[in-house]
């Protein structure tokens, strides 16, 4: 109705791209610098134009590992904050509430899903692990909420209220126009009418 996305979906995609690039420093700045390090230590022996080029050997080094495992990480933490928001948001506007039992069971369900390959004691433990991830994670947004002074549902309802009087007036515009055309189109249709029954 608006001709742009809603809002839980942008910020859907807000937080699974800064997620994902959480995920890529988490993983990529632990791997440059202990692959730059290990570089240093098995190239003792090695000969070198100048140190320049040392040090740009060891910084290659270091990036490629930057990037392999800041991948690694990057795509898992984007999927497991995405899983977990959309389950959340899906609840919150389906119960038309934010809640801390939203945010758990998100939690649960996100956990259980990323643990389920490990058979039945990964499954529970995921679903632990999601659960005691989810409402500190849930308590925090709602905090944050607060602070702005107005929560998603209310936003949302002063937006479809908003929408709502504005089509109301748009129509009660339109419908006054009709009269108007309608109450025009009856004087001008009378008008020669009249004038023939006053001759008469």
């Amino acid at each position: 109705e608006r001709q742009r996305y809603p809002e839980e979906t942008v910020n859907i995609i807000k937080s699974a791209f800064t997620g994902g690039l959480v995920g890529w420093l988490y993983g990529g700045l632990p791997a440059f610098y202990q692959a730059r390090k290990a570089f240093i230590e098995r190239s003792h022996g090695e000969l070198f134009q100048n140190r320049a080029d040392a040090v740009q050997s060891a910084h290659r080094a270091g990036l490629r590992s930057f990037i392999r495992y800041g991948w690694r990480w990057s795509w898992r933490v984007a999927a497991f904050v995405t899983v977990f928001n959309t389950v959340s948001t899906g609840l919150s506007v389906y119960r038309n509430k934010t809640t801390i039992s939203n945010f758990a069971s998100a939690g649960a369900l996100t956990g259980a899903l990323f643990r389920m390959h490990l058979g039945l004691q990964g499954l529970a433990g995921g679903f632990v692990f999601g659960t005691a991830f989810g409402i500190p994670a849930g308590g925090l947004l709602m905090l944050m909420q607060n602070l702005v002074g107005e929560t998603l549902q209310e936003k949302r309802n002063r937006e479809r209220r908003e929408l709502y009087e504005q089509k109301l007036a748009e129509w009660q515009s339109r419908l006054s126009v009709t009269e108007d055309l309608v109450q025009t189109e009856s004087n001008t249709q009378g008008g020669p009418e009249t004038e023939i029954a006053r001759e008469s």
